[in-house]
C-alpha cells in the first residue's frame, strides 16, 4: 500500500513548496507525476517548472507530449500514470485516483488559508482512513519548512 502524505500549505505558495519536494523525489531514482484540478494550473506549473531557480529546472513533460513514459515528472489532469511514476502530487483540488497502489507515496497539496481546499483535503482523509490507508499530515513552519504533526 502506498504511503500517503498531506502537505498543508500555510506559509508559502504551491509554486514555492512543490518543486523542492518534486526535486526531492527525483533524487531518490523516482518518476513523478503531478496531477493538477485544472488544466490552466497545469499550464502554470509547466513554464514555472523550466524557470522556478536560475540555477536549475526539472524537466519535465506534460498531456499531449510525445512518450510521457521517457519523462522524469510528469504534469496531467487526468488520474493516469503515463510516466510509470512511483510518487504522484495531487494539487489545485485534483481527485486522488481509484487505484493507488501503483505508487510508493501519495502527496496531497492544499492551501491552508483556502477554506474549500482544507474542506477537501479533510474528506480525503476521511476517505483514505477508512480505506484502510497510513496516513501522515504535514504542517508547515514559519519558516516555510515541514513539521510532521500526525
Amino acid at each position: 500500500m502506498a504511503e500517503i502524505f498531506f502537505y498543508h500549505l500555510t506559509e508559502s505558495t504551491l509554486d514555492e513548496a512543490l518543486p523542492t519536494l518534486v526535486e526531492k523525489s527525483v533524487g531518490r531514482g523516482w518518476k513523478a507525476t503531478i496531477q493538477t484540478g485544472r488544466t490552466e494550473t497545469r499550464d502554470a506549473l509547466d513554464g514555472h517548472l523550466w524557470t522556478y531557480r536560475t540555477e536549475t529546472f526539472l524537466a519535465h513533460g506534460r498531456d499531449g507530449d510525445e512518450r510521457p513514459e521517457d519523462q522524469p515528472v510528469f504534469l496531467t489532469v487526468s488520474p493516469d500514470n503515463p510516466n510509470g511514476a512511483q510518487i504522484r502530487f495531487i494539487v489545485d483540488g485534483a481527485e486522488p485516483p481509484a487505484d493507488l497502489s501503483v505508487y510508493e507515496r501519495i502527496v496531497l497539496m492544499f492551501d491552508g488559508l483556502d477554506e474549500q481546499a482544507v474542506a477537501a483535503a479533510r474528506g480525503h482523509w476521511k476517505g483514505l482512513k477508512a480505506a484502510g490507508h497510513a496516513l501522515t499530515y504535514y504542517q508547515q513552519r514559519n519558516d516555510g519548512g515541514w513539521e510532521r504533526a500526525a
